[in-house]
């Protein structure tokens, strides 16, 4: 099981010790990210591990409660840039079939950006909203999937709740792709934001899976309102 990094002195923010002065042209709050950065463990880590983001370790750590990610499984990761879940995925699927005695598995990886190539993984550019980019996905998919994992966030308004109608959104339409492709006993996995409006979409999973639950993986920052929906035997 992946363990993530820890803080050993148990004062969070006050033990940072790369301080960042704020820039010419560079806001207070750009500072302050800049300078979070430099200081998360799992941004230290990532770089140790060579995963492509910190985001590797959410679904390492949602994998290691729920176990959805084994070999063989055929995966299609939404959202997937910069890699960090492809990463993941495409070692414990087996994408290269070099663990003998393990099935191979497949992953498709969709992004509106251009995502470098990864060896084992077919990655495609394509904005995941467009008409016909379903059409698209499942003929790359050529066939049902085991998995639809999604980490899609839109970009950032500043108004919170906005943020979260616009993620909700988002979690919703990779929902309905995955009610299209996943085989019976399939597992969907997709990143929200805690704000109310997404009490409709647990509604609507929980009539098409066996269990239906929330979860925040330690490498979801604490004061991130990030959460993880994952639901699991999905019912056809």
């Amino acid at each position: 099981m992946a363990k993530g990094p820890k803080n050993t002195s148990g004062r969070g923010e006050r033990d940072l010790k790369v301080k960042v002065k704020t820039a010419r042209g560079r806001t207070l709050s750009s500072t302050r990210w800049l300078q979070r950065q430099l200081n998360d463990p799992y941004v230290k880590r990532a770089k140790v591990d060579g995963f492509r983001g910190r985001a590797a370790y959410k679904i390492l750590e949602i994998d290691d409660k729920y176990r959805f990610l084994v070999p063989g499984a055929r995966v299609v990761d939404l959202g997937c840039a910069p890699g960090g879940w492809c990463q993941v995925a495409a070692k414990r699927v087996n994408v290269l079939g070099d663990r003998p005695g393990k099935k191979q598995g497949f992953i498709l990886g969709i992004d509106l950006q251009e995502i470098e190539p990864l060896a084992g993984v077919e990655l495609h550019q394509l904005d995941f909203l467009s008409e016909g980019a379903d059409d698209k996905i499942k003929d790359w998919l050529g066939g049902k999937a085991d998995v639809v994992m999604s980490d899609m966030a839109a970009s950032s308004s500043g108004h919170k709740q906005t943020d979260h109608l616009r993620i909700i959104a988002l979690c919703e339409a990779a929902a309905e792709l995955a009610f299209d492709v996943l085989e019976e006993g399939g597992t969907f996995v997709a990143k929200v934001l805690a704000g109310g409006a997404e009490g409709s979409l647990q509604a609507v999973l929980k009539q098409r899976f066996a269990k239906v639950a929330n979860f925040k993986p330690p490498a979801s920052r604490a004061d991130s309102s990030e959460k993880f929906v994952v639901a699991t035997g999905f019912r056809g």
